[in-house]
């Protein structure tokens, strides 16, 4: 089983940017109510894809300038990353389907 890794400021580069698949980034907080209804469709998708995309998460009260850092407005904003960088941005809580079909695009 492939599951979602939690990503600090000092882990953001060796997991994210220079990771060799596209990567899922969740950024979310303890008490946002529609993050912790997105986390299980994440979990899903982590085990389903796993060997062709890696999901990591961001606590934004934890890790604030990263949050800072890629403007991260409201939460849940999930960004995918390929090749170090953000290629696209979905926020707020999204159907599994379009996180899924967002996803392949980047494959």
């Amino acid at each position: 089983m492939h599951a979602p890794i939690d990503v600090t400021q000092a882990t953001f580069k060796s997991e994210v940017v220079d990771a060799e698949m596209p990567v899922v980034v969740d950024f979310w907080a303890q008490w946002c109510g529609p993050c912790k209804k997105l986390s299980p469709l994440l979990d899903e998708i982590a085990d389903e894809m796993g060997g062709a995309v890696k999901v990591v998460k961001v606590d934004v009260d934890a890790e604030r300038t990263l949050g800072a850092m890629f403007q991260v407005m409201s939460i849940p904003t999930v960004m995918i990353f390929k090749d170090g960088a953000a290629v696209d941005t979905l926020v707020g809580l999204q159907p599994k389907d379009e996180l899924v079909s967002r996803i392949q695009q980047q494959l």
